[in-house]
């Protein structure tokens, strides 16, 4: 006899679709079970007869040949262990097939017969539904992340038990009820940290502005204590909403890598990852024998910080090179290629110099200029060059530590950067990929950032003097868009070219030549 199940797995953040194939004949009882299964799936069959006993089936004898097609994908993951039951229970007929062929199946099981739940549910329910298939089955820690999909029925069940009960009689059981659009006003931001509590630091604050308005990469360089990693954890405070395709886009990212918690239906709130120095590449930018995703992509549609920025090993920052200008990571193995998107907002800071105080080379105990080129040497420059703001930040003085006057809210902030967002998202409308002004390549840039004389010539000057790359006139071109935008104003002047030079630091002489 033969029995077929489907099931599917995640191939980066999109699936595909998977035959559980189970054939049982006579002969000496045997189990064999074929389709490049990793370790987890291989155990499967000890996890399988346990929950079937203790849900009151039995496990067939006979010589038993389970087939994961197609044969030459990698299976990885312990979600094959409902649908190859549900197989064994449909060829040794303890379970009525009439909706087997209709549905895909998903689950993880315990001994007892529970189901635990698995990873990349999200993108697994999206395939469903294309597939036009009636019914998706998960465990039920999986079923509000499933029911976010529109379009197929999700039938979300606490044991193995109650999954054969449902086959036999459909009405043991409903499908879920999900209103996407309502749950992701429900679960609506709920920021607990704020800018009102930063104290002075005006000029990095409106850096910050700078930066959110338009999602341009900064780097903060300042000495310790001057709150360079306090106010990068406010950045997302002052971010625009996620909409629900971001959201939901984002989600199937955090499923993909097994980061929602049980019963976590949406990421409604913008990513903010913040990595140790000691990250190895792969652990940034993904990868692995099965590739996954990394850190940056794990901070899609919000911010990757990396505090103390030389600390990192070089090999690791020089692999976001890519992905910063791209949008996405590509990995490439052996048997698979996958792509995860990675539009991220890079927030990197960093001491002055290894003692940790603005560089003086008349300090007798300060750093030498040997010691200096080998700390700022870690950054290369063209990753520098995909900074667009370098920021300056001093620390604090006593009388603004002890000023009782409260700094402005993130949400009035906030309300400034969505409206400067609104002006880029009627500018780009149409264009694909591109959604605010740091997404411009070049010859959009060009287009859209007309400059008048004066502003042509301030530009020309700093270019000379700073010896700036074309990269560099590119970053300052998108700066001055946003800060014209923030300002309301149709055309970019002098001034907003002005601010945005203004924030090249670390393109001045003694930095890095």
């Amino acid at each position: 006899m033969l029995s077929k199940v489907y099931c599917a797995s995640t191939i980066g953040v999109d699936a595909r679709l998977i035959e559980v194939e189970v054939n049982m004949s006579g002969g000496v009882p045997k189990y064999y079970l074929v389709g490049l299964p990793d370790r987890a799936v291989s155990e499967s069959k000890d996890r399988i007869d346990a929950a079937l006993k203790n849900a009151g089936a039995h496990f067939p004898r006979g010589r038993i040949t389970v087939n994961l097609a197609p044969a030459d994908l990698p299976k990885e993951g312990s979600a094959f262990d409902l649908p190859i039951a549900l197989s064994l229970l449909a060829v040794s007929d303890q379970i009525n097939i009439e909706k087997l062929s209709r549905s895909l199946v998903l689950g993880e099981l315990a001994l007892d017969g529970n189901l635990r739940a698995v990873k990349g549910v999200l993108p697994i329910a999206v395939e469903a539904r294309n597939r036009e298939l009636d019914y998706l089955i998960v465990p039920k820690a999986n079923g509000a992340e499933a029911g976010v999909v529109d379009g197929i029925k999700v039938m979300a069940f606490e044991n193995l038990e109650q999954v054969m009960r449902w086959f036999d009689d459909e009405s043991t059981h409903s499908p879920l009820q999900i209103d996407p659009k309502k749950l992701f006003h429900q679960n609506g931001e709920q920021d607990i940290l704020d800018f009102v509590d930063v104290r002075g630091q005006e000029n990095v604050k409106r850096a910050l502005e700078v930066s959110a308005a338009g999602g341009h990469n900064l780097i903060m360089v300042g000495p310790p204590g001057s709150g360079k990693t306090m106010m990068a954890r406010r950045l997302p405070t002052i971010l625009p909403p996620l909409t629900l395709d971001e959201a939901l886009e984002t989600t199937k990212i955090h499923s993909v890598a097994g980061l929602l918690s049980n019963g976590k239906a949406l990421v409604t709130n913008r990513p903010f990852r913040s990595p140790h120095h000691t990250v190895s590449d792969v652990a940034l930018v993904g990868g692995g024998s099965i590739p996954m995703p990394g850190e940056i992509s794990m901070a899609h549609n919000g911010v990757l910080f990396l505090d103390e920025l030389p600390e990192f090993k070089r090999s690791a920052l020089e692999v976001m090179r890519q992905p910063l200008e791209d949008g996405f990571v590509s990995i490439s193995r052996a048997r698979m290629s996958v792509s995860y998107p990675s539009r991220i907002m890079l927030v990197a800071s960093m001491n002055p110099s290894p003692t940790g105080d603005w560089f003086d080379p008349d300090d007798p105990d300060g750093s030498t200029n040997i010691q200096m080129q080998r700390y700022l040497g870690k950054i290369s420059g063209p990753l520098l060059d995909r900074i667009d703001l370098h920021i300056d930040v001093d620390k604090v003085s006593y009388e603004e530590l002890s000023s009782k006057a409260k700094g402005e809210s993130s949400g009035d902030i906030r309300k400034r950067v969505i409206e400067a967002r609104e002006i880029q998202g009627h500018r780009f409308l149409g264009i694909e990929g591109v959604y605010c002004n740091a997404q411009m390549n070049t010859k959009l840039a060009r287009k859209i950032c007309p400059l008048d004389d004066s502003s042509q010539a301030m530009l020309k000057k700093a270019m000379n003097s700073l010896g700036l790359s074309a990269r560099a006139y590119d970053r300052i071109l998108k700066v001055s868009r946003t800060i014209a935008d923030l300002d309301r104003s149709e055309t970019i002047r002098s001034h907003h070219i002005s601010e945005a030079i203004q924030y090249r630091s670390l393109d001045r002489d003694g930095w890095l030549g």
